[in-house]
């Protein structure tokens, strides 16, 4: 990684102690099962993010202002399993010492230690998941970790929402709640989509955006990106209304996988997360 912290050096209160917010890269790819490079995504939004504006139009607003910390990790396992321990116990320190965390993958099996985490903090926790994959599988290439496992590890900690589903297995179908899952195809045919994905959640939420979610033709840089997809109006009015209506304790934003003839998708990526926190932040 870069010595370069997230928003550039313009940022205010780079410092643990006086920052509210915390980004912490984990570059991890370790069980990508098909194309790699994941693990260059958390050095790529950061790199992008110091040429994001740091005002905010929409909410009149300079997020850096209330302090975003690059926090790195001082150890970063192979193994899946022994990552979520090491996640787990990073995210209850940023919670204990009142900071708002926000994880930049790396592939998907970052989010279950976070999660663990901030359930120990928050008993009503739920999850929300834009993804274009279900990840409902039990085990993948042998770990129960695996990027293709993550949801189903989340649902064993706390309830979940999914957002933009339109890839998964006959496995993973048949373990769907269906009541909690608006499928891409689905979105396009509402309009009352985003109240009903709200009135689902409990007070309390995290959410966690795997890129491909988005449509390739905006976001082509992630390990699979799946046709269709949400662009990035329908995915911002999402989260503002999360935001508006909920209290969102922490976020993570995964699955990129640069490419140096185009960076476009890095930026936007970088831009997604000052936007998210920009809407946080607004009203407190």
């Amino acid at each position: 990684m870069s010595n370069t912290p997230f928003g550039g050096k313009d940022c205010n209160w780079t410092d643990y102690e006086s920052a509210k917010i915390i980004v912490m890269p984990v570059p991890y790819d370790y069980t990508a099962t098909w194309q790699k490079g994941a693990d260059l995504g958390p050095e790529a939004i950061i790199e992008a993010s110091a040429h994001v504006e740091l005002y905010d139009i929409e909410t009149d607003s300079e997020v850096h202002l209330h302090g975003i910390h690059t926090f790195e990790l001082p150890y970063l396992p192979r193994s899946p399993e022994k990552l979520a321990q090491v996640i787990k116990q990073n995210f209850s320190s940023f919670t204990k010492d009142g900071k708002f965390p926000v994880m930049l993958g790396g592939n998907h099996s970052i989010t279950p230690g976070a999660v663990q985490a901030l359930k120990d903090n928050f008993s009503d926790l739920t999850v929300l998941q834009l993804d274009a994959h279900a990840d409902l599988r039990e085990s993948y290439h042998g770990s129960m970790f695996n990027h293709a496992c993550v949801m189903a590890r989340i649902e064993e900690v706390c309830p979940a929402v999914q957002v933009g589903i339109r890839s998964m297995s006959r496995e993973e179908f048949n373990r769907l709640d269906i009541s909690r899952v608006f499928f891409e195809q689905d979105i396009f045919l509402r309009s009352d989509w985003i109240q009903k994905v709200v009135d689902l959640l409990s007070r309390n939420v995290y959410v966690t955006i795997d890129l491909d979610v988005f449509d390739p033709s905006i976001m082509p840089s992630t390990g699979t990106p799946e046709p269709g997809g949400l662009d990035w109006h329908q995915v911002i009015r999402l989260l503002e209304e999360v935001a508006e209506k909920k209290h969102v304790v922490g976020f993570d934003v995964v699955e990129l996988k640069p490419n140096r003839h185009n960076r476009a998708p890095d930026f936007i990526a970088a831009k997604l997360v000052f936007k998210f926190l920009s809407h946080i932040f607004k009203n407190r």
